[in-house]
């Protein structure tokens, strides 16, 4: 048999479809959540970006106002200023500046930095036109260096005295440091905004898991009712779930109401039937004959008859009621003492074994009648040998397994003596309503019985019903 507490794939699978108002509320959290971080993430990133970039462009529109500035012109040509900053006088260094003048859609170097050695800085992307459109003020642009790095361009178009062609001043520097300042600055942001995400996944759980704990609780109480560990639903829950417990309360009070209705109407049913069956029975005894035993007969069929449904309706009113608990262990000891004073003569070796904790969710009466039946019937039919096993098989059902050593049934016999008044047998007493009676009371309950062939030899009736927890 396998493991009840083990869930197959389907079933987990099933689990996850099933709609979930604490999953619901914790990822409709969660999404928002991540969504509002990862766009806090690019916009702090951006900002800083910017930011850097805002300096770096100052840096620049100083350098190319000092070019300005500090230009002369002396025979037509442009005299550039002396640089006291050592990095323009080292090759590829990174820190360039150029002194040029339009060409159509780039510039032609007038003077250059010792930095860019051979090499000229990069012209605008738009040529003479962005400059000319500037009207005095820098353009900032990206391009490549000398070597392939990335430099950020400050390009201005002024004019000198004496020259009547404008002259375009450029300054660019390196602009690698600046992006790997951005580079660790988003992935710090990044890292801390992974940790506030998941703080506030945690604290979003904590939150539904806190805010819906009554709900959980009056779901526990209500399985606490079903199970008949509890006859009411008794909690102090929150304004929003106490008109929900009141409702149940008066529910469950009603449908026992209508049960406790149902078991008296049963009552005087069994009664208005008995007593005329009774009569008929005494009068038909003292008028001997053939006519007197036909009424015998049919009296005493109608008995069985009113005596099975009345056993039928009952258990469908207890099984629709407030569960009750029963111990199965007490039961099977009982009715294990009676069938071996009953079948004494056959030397009768009865084993039976159930757990000291299982209990039937139900009456007593009806697992009496149930267990006594099969075992009964085992033991009428056993050449020596019965073997009774109770086990719960998963939390809402257990299983009463009754084995015999006898005969057994033929595979094509077994359903067929379920069906009511069928007796493969007709020398043996009875009526052949024992194994029906069984499979409408478990069936009312919601189990099932099978049968099946013994390993001892004779037939195997295996019943699943409902178990109580704890």
């Amino acid at each position: 048999m396998s493991d009840p507490g083990a869930r197959s794939p389907r079933a987990f699978r099933r689990s996850l479809a099933r709609p979930s108002l604490v999953r619901r509320l914790i990822v409709l959290a969660a999404a928002w959540s991540l969504a509002v971080l990862v766009m806090a993430g690019l916009s702090l990133s951006a900002l800083f970006n910017h930011a850097a970039t805002a300096r770096f462009n100052d840096e620049l529109s100083n350098t190319v106002d000092g070019l300005l500035a500090g230009a002369s012109v002396d025979g037509g040509q442009v005299i550039a200023p002396i640089s006291d900053d050592p990095r323009t006088l080292r090759a590829y260094s990174g820190d360039y500046w150029e002194i040029a003048t339009p060409a159509g859609n780039g510039v032609r170097a007038l003077s250059r930095s010792r930095s860019l050695w051979d090499r000229a800085l990069p012209a605008p992307p738009e040529g003479e036109s962005a400059l000319a459109k500037a009207q005095g003020k820098a353009v900032f642009y990206d391009g490549a260096g000398p070597l392939g790095q990335p430099l950020r361009v400050a390009a201005l178009q002024g004019r000198l005295p004496d020259l009547t062609a404008p002259v375009v001043f450029m300054a660019a520097e390196d602009r690698s440091p600046i992006n790997r300042d951005v580079r660790k600055f988003a992935t710090a942001i990044a890292a801390a905004l992974v940790l506030l995400g998941a703080g506030l996944i945690a604290a979003v759980f904590i939150q539904v898991r806190v805010g819906l704990a009554p709900l959980f609780a009056l779901r526990r109480e209500v399985a606490a009712v079903r199970t008949g560990q509890s006859d009411r639903v008794m909690g102090d829950y929150p304004s929003e779930l106490e008109p929900l417990a009141s409702e149940l309360n008066a529910l469950m009070a009603h449908n026992q109401e209508v049960v406790e209705r149902q078991r008296t109407h049963v009552g005087n049913l069994a009664h208005a039937l008995k007593t005329p069956l009774s009569v008929l029975l005494t009068e038909a005894r003292q008028r001997p004959g053939q006519f007197g035993e036909v009424v015998i007969r049919q009296a005493e069929a109608m008995g069985h008859q009113v005596d099975h449904h009345l056993r039928r309706a009952r258990a469908a009113a207890r099984a629709q009621g407030q569960g009750e608990r029963t111990a199965v262990a007490p039961v099977l000891e009982e009715l294990s003492r009676t069938l071996e004073k009953i079948f004494r003569d056959k030397a009768l070796s009865l084993d039976w074994r159930c757990p000291d904790d299982l209990s039937f969710l139900g009456e007593r009466q009806d697992l009496l009648e149930v267990a006594g039946n099969v075992m009964e019937n085992a033991c009428k039919w056993c050449a020596g040998r019965v073997r009774v096993e109770a086990r719960g098989v998963s939390a809402r059902q257990f299983s009463l397994i009754v084995e015999d050593d006898g005969a057994g049934l033929a595979a094509d016999q077994r359903h067929e003596v379920l069906r009511r008044g069928a007796r493969l047998d007709e020398s043996a007493p009875g009526s052949g309503l024992g194994l029906a009676i069984v499979d409408e009371l478990v069936r009312a309950y919601g189990g099932s019985v099978t049968l099946s062939g013994s390993g001892m030899g004779g037939l195997m009736l295996e019943l699943l019903l409902p178990r109580a927890d704890g």
